[in-house]
């Protein structure tokens, strides 16, 4: 049957929803399966209907769907997809989500506000998935709002790998765009040999709501290669302006690497016009033609996926993907 890849007695069935069907190809053929031929389509009214063209009986099930624009749409016709393979008798049903929609509304900032994210992980719950596989998320508590086993997948070693290979690494620092990232940049310190790092204090203004006004710059940046780490490059606005602070301060050059292009509004004519050299993406989400721009790079995430899945469908061991820290 199509699609299909059995140890023992088990079956691993790919599925792919619509949202971006480029990488479940790529880890499909990484995986040596073919995705399970689905139906999917809209009523007149935007309500989606998802019919799967095998049967998926005793299957472990892998539903891939990176949640890209429309957001709620592609959730939604994911939550679809888990709840049919429930219904059609799946063994084991992991939503896989490099992307995971609503990661920033993670806690409340204020009074009367949702935390989406705990919401997110109750709807893949309530639909039927045993368990969760996403890439960086925002802030790893979401793991904790999943009453399951979440895999938690780094592109680090992907990132890190391409920047030594192209940068000399004795002239590299690494900056953190904000106080929330410095973990991830003592990560990357760490993988790049002790590179000094940075991190860029931001101070917002009283007067303008959600308006950056100053940016400081604290570590060892003059004279040298700047890479600013990043889990999103969204609207672009922060990283331009972060890349300008550290030029302020005397930076010989500065690289962006993060994990996930959202590249909303403005933000490749951002990026294209500033004096930032090079962004590194993983393809988390689809860029298609039109985002893309001469100082874009961007690194496929379908391996690691590809080998994540292996380790979850032969009961082995995810965090061995990065040597075993998590």
């Amino acid at each position: 049957m199509t699609g299909i890849k059995t140890t023992g007695e088990k079956k691993l069935m790919l599925f792919s929803g619509r949202a971006y069907p480029e990488l479940a190809e790529e880890v499909a053929e990484a995986l040596g399966v073919e995705p399970t031929p689905t139906s999917a389509y809209d009523f007149a009214n935007g309500e989606t209907f998802v019919r799967f063209n095998e049967s998926v009986r005793g299957s472990d099930a892998f539903v891939l769907q990176s949640h890209t624009a429309p957001i709620n749409q592609w959730i939604m016709e994911q939550l679809i997809m888990v709840d049919a393979l429930k219904r059609a008798s799946a063994k084991r049903i992991t939503v896989v989500a490099p992307f995971f929609g609503y990661a920033r509304q993670d806690k409340k900032h204020r009074g009367r506000e949702p935390i989406s994210a705990r919401l997110m992980a109750d709807l893949f719950k309530t639909a039927g998935a045993d368990r969760l596989m996403v890439v960086d998320l925002h802030t790893a508590q979401i793991q904790g709002f999943f009453d399951g086993p979440v895999d938690h997948l780094f592109a680090l070693p992907i990132l890190t790998d391409y920047i030594k290979e192209k940068l000399d690494t004795d002239s590299v620092s690494v900056v953190a765009p904000d106080a929330g990232r410095v973990r991830v940049a003592e990560r990357w310190s760490d993988e790049l040999g002790g590179a000094p790092m940075a991190i860029i204090h931001k101070r917002r203004s009283p007067d303008v709501a959600n308006e950056v006004k100053v940016f400081d710059v604290v570590g060892e940046v003059k004279d040298r290669t700047c890479v600013v780490v990043d889990d999103m490059i969204d609207t672009g606005g922060t990283i331009v302006k972060a890349a300008e602070a550290l030029f302020e301060v005397g930076a010989a050059k500065v690289v962006v690497a993060a994990t996930h292009g959202v590249l909303s509004g403005p933000a490749v004519d951002r990026l294209k016009n500033s004096r930032i050299s090079e962004v590194v993406l993983t393809n988390t989400l689809p860029i298609p033609d039109n985002k893309r721009f001469d100082k874009l790079t961007v690194q496929s995430i379908a391996p690691l996926l590809a080998r994540a899945i292996s380790e979850v469908f032969s009961d082995g061991s995810v965090t061995s993907l990065f040597g075993g820290h998590s």
